[in-house]
């Protein structure tokens, strides 16, 4: 395992703590930094495997919770594993399915053996999760890199409930490092400890005594702070704390400002549903700053979504004023465009920024995407 999930960082920024690498998984290599899509019930809703192709994506997401719960880990492993059920033949990541268990409010209980909560968001029964059955259900679902069952506390939280957990998601990487044996995927660890650097390094020193971590999660942010709080623990975790030679991954970030100054602090990996679920509100990521395709003044305009985008939208003809029409007449295209061109502008954002890094330009990089009409995306 260790081979076949290595990490080789082929260049690193001289005046930031940007890296790009490769992580070399079971389909294939993958080049870091990366934004991965995320396809929680095993579909990026709307986009087809072929169109995220096209548009570049290496990894995509899939949720261990939904999947489990419809149609079943055994199922999609009787048919032939989740690369083949979703046919998509290249690298698959899947988490948890912890933070949604945790989101189900007064119908989960904790325990040291691990969870119990009810499916409200399903056929309402009970269900009752170890750190051995999520590994279970992540083997049989065959995904190239799977999460560590953890607790992840939101914002904000007192320090002893992000301490228990700590001590708690510590508990379960190692059981689930003792349970997991597909060779031929990878387990992450979680770094958890919410906006406390002492409670994120000893989450981090814990999983490093319990196994060799092919990589790193990095959970508990963006769970209801600003951006300038994440950082404040974020930027010396990565940069002085972490593993130089194993990736690390922000989990659940993904707006493009935060990403451009998240690999400034080292960070390889993403993942959000931002620009999917943002774009069926009708909203777009653009040079220009955040956009908002209800707003009437897009109605007769004739121009491309971005001019400065050379996706497969902003590049057929698909005008600001066809698609402010699609979007306050809830046409499904509308989403389906506009989903496209939000995962294409994230993932050539991180295309754009591993060449400044091969470059050695990267801190000129961030200089200039913070002075540009395009960092104000949020």
């Amino acid at each position: 395992m260790s081979e076949l999930f290595s990490y080789d960082v082929v260049a690193q920024d001289p005046n930031t703590h940007a890296r790009a690498g490769v992580f070399h998984t079971a389909h294939g290599d993958v080049q870091t930094p990366l934004f991965m899509p995320v396809g929680t019930k095993g579909t990026v809703k709307g986009i087809l495997p072929q169109t995220l192709e096209q548009i570049g994506a290496q990894v995509v997401l899939a949720n261990t919770y939904h999947l489990e719960m419809r149609p079943s880990s055994e199922r999609i492993c009787e048919l032939g594993g989740l690369h083949e059920f979703m046919q998509w033949h290249k690298p698959i990541l899947t988490d948890s399915g912890g933070f949604q268990v945790f989101s189900h409010g007064e119908f989960f209980k904790l325990s040291d053996e691990g969870v119990r909560f009810r499916a409200v968001d399903y056929d309402g029964r009970w269900v009752s999760w170890t750190p051995e059955d999520n590994m279970a259900i992540a083997q049989r679902l065959g995904s190239d890199i799977c999460m560590q069952l953890d607790q992840c506390p939101g914002y904000p939280a007192t320090r002893a409930f992000v301490e228990r957990a700590v001590e708690l998601s510590s508990m379960w990487a190692e059981r689930c490092w003792k349970a997991h044996t597909r060779p031929d995927q990878a387990l992450f660890g979680i770094v958890q400890g919410g906006m406390h650097l002492d409670l994120r390094l000893r989450s981090l020193h814990h999983l490093e005594e319990v196994g060799n971590f092919p990589g790193y999660g990095i959970g508990g942010y963006s769970v209801g702070e600003d951006h300038e709080t994440m950082f404040e623990t974020l930027e010396p975790l990565v940069s002085e704390h972490m593993p130089s030679h194993k990736p690390r991954y922000l989990m659940g970030v993904g707006n493009p400002t935060t990403l451009v100054r998240a690999v400034g602090c080292g960070v390889d990996m993403f993942d959000c549903v931002l620009p999917t679920r943002t774009a069926r509100m009708g909203t777009a990521f653009s040079s220009e700053g955040r956009m908002n395709l209800k707003n009437a003044r897009f109605s007769a305009d004739g121009t491309p979504l971005d001019h400065a985008c050379d996706c497969p939208v902003c590049t057929s003809g698909y005008t600001r004023a066809y698609l402010n029409h699609l979007v306050r007449q809830k046409e499904i295209l509308g989403g389906i465009l506009l989903s496209t061109h939000n995962l294409y502008y994230l993932l050539e954002l991180m295309r754009r920024a591993r060449q400044a890094i091969l470059d050695g330009r990267y801190a000129q990089f961030m200089a200039d995407w913070m002075a540009s009409p395009a960092a104000q995306d949020f």
